[in-house]
């Protein structure tokens, strides 16, 4: 899963995978087309929508614009 071979990288993808399964993968597609949107349309809800528990119930792309703003203050 990944590239590192870093055991920690492949539980955290393995995670990522499972929650795609579980919460937004739950009826069968058709079509990989069709698959693939349903995928996309998850991928964005994780990211752009569902808080996490582990980030504070902030979501993933408001903790990464705030990191990426606090480095840009220490350049």
């Amino acid at each position: 899963m990944t590239q590192g071979y870093d055991c920690y990288q492949n539980a955290l993808a393995e995670r990522v995978n499972g929650i795609l399964k579980a919460e937004f993968l739950v009826y069968r597609c058709n079509t990989f087309k069709e698959l693939g949107k349903l995928i996309d349309e998850s991928i964005e809800i994780y990211n752009y929508e569902r808080p996490h528990m582990s980030l504070g119930y902030q979501t993933p792309i408001v903790v990464h614009q705030k990191t990426t703003e606090e480095n840009l203050q220490w350049s």
